[in-house]
């Protein structure tokens, strides 16, 4: 009777491992996709990939954008065929115990040079859409004091 249920916890532990790293294969692609898009000046995709109640936070502090404000704001840039292009460098992602709700954080390069982003996935009908995104500047440390001087803060 024992063995059963140690062969019973093997059994769930490895499909709880299998559907976490499916989930993870799938956020990546998401994420991936998302920034595909973006380089690729593809609005409706990039923007389809976005959960219809979510926010993008930019880099500038005026930047809290809902996806509708966000969508304003985007569509004559992509309309130019001038969106952005950002490259991640590494990623990690972490999920609910409900499998549900990830977040996570990459670093990016992009025009501005190494950036980070993070946010907030949804599982929602099948697919991961993005929740949260927060786009980020990265400042070394040893270069901070500079900056701050720079900015006048």
């Amino acid at each position: 009777m024992k063995h059963k249920y140690i062969v019973l916890l093997l059994i769930l532990f490895t499909y709880n491992h299998l559907s976490s790293q499916n989930a993870k294969t799938q956020i990546n692609q998401t994420l991936d996709t998302w920034h595909k898009y973006a380089a690729a000046s593809d609005f409706k995709n990039y923007f389809s990939l976005m959960d219809k109640k979510s926010v993008f936070i930019g880099t500038d502090s005026t930047e809290i954008w809902t996806k509708k404000e966000f969508m304003k704001y985007a569509k004559p840039v992509f309309k130019k065929k001038k969106a952005w292009k950002f490259t991640p460098t590494s990623r990690h992602i972490y999920l609910s115990k409900n499998g549900k709700i990830a977040w996570f954080d990459e670093l990016l390069d992009t025009w501005m040079g190494k950036c980070r982003g993070s946010g907030v996935l949804v599982f929602k009908n099948g697919k991961w859409l993005i929740k949260q995104y927060v786009l980020s500047l990265t400042i070394p440390n040893d270069k901070m004091k500079g900056v701050i001087k720079f900015l006048n803060f």
